[in-house]
């Protein structure tokens, strides 16, 4: 265990890995369990591919995260005349300066709980569909959550945010093989 993440962990999140520095888009990507492995490769892709710096956090609980947010949005309308707090979620993430990025293998409804406290463009990628049976890298790939959506979508939501031309996310998707027009899973 790192160094200074107890606390982290028993809020819900911490944070994993510093972004690259002197890059000139900054985001990050939250991950948890078994999809480090996607959200790494994705952060040194991002990098060395596209200049994006992204850094990495690991979510124990979105559970605790969101009970979290609750009791501060409590807090805050039943005391309007002090100065309102911050959820952990907005805490954490409040020096990003882009995009954040969650990948899972939960279905998306898992990590979309703390959505709303988050304090920039939030996409989430899970395993919305139906049970397969395969190697994992290729229920990866089949669910949209590996390394290569990862960038994409990073790369997406930074257009949306006008910090980089939509073709760039464009180029992403050809260089990836990613069929835009596949079904969802």
């Amino acid at each position: 265990m790192p160094e200074g993440v107890e606390q982290g962990i028993i809020d819900g999140m911490y944070k994993f890995a510093d972004a690259p520095e002197r890059l000139p888009h900054r985001s990050a990507i939250l991950f948890s369990g078994s999809a480090h492995s996607a959200a790494r490769a994705a952060q040194a892709e991002l990098a060395e591919r596209y200049g994006v710096a992204a850094e990495l956090w690991s979510v124990t609980s979105y559970d605790r995260l969101r009970d979290d947010a609750m009791r501060t949005e409590r807090w805050n309308r039943l005391h309007p005349t002090e100065s309102p707090r911050r959820t952990l979620v907005e805490a954490a993430l409040a020096e990003v300066g882009g995009p954040v990025v969650a990948v899972s293998d939960f279905m998306r409804a898992v990590p979309e709980q703390i959505a709303a406290w988050a304090p920039f463009d939030y996409t989430v990628l899970g395993t919305d569909g139906f049970g397969r049976s395969d190697t994992r890298e290729a229920l990866r790939r089949f669910f949209e959550i590996d390394q290569e959506h990862v960038v994409v979508a990073t790369l997406s939501a930074l257009a949306r945010m006008d910090r980089v031309e939509p073709a760039l996310a464009a180029e992403a998707i050809e260089h990836y093989g990613i069929d835009p027009d596949a079904v969802a899973p």
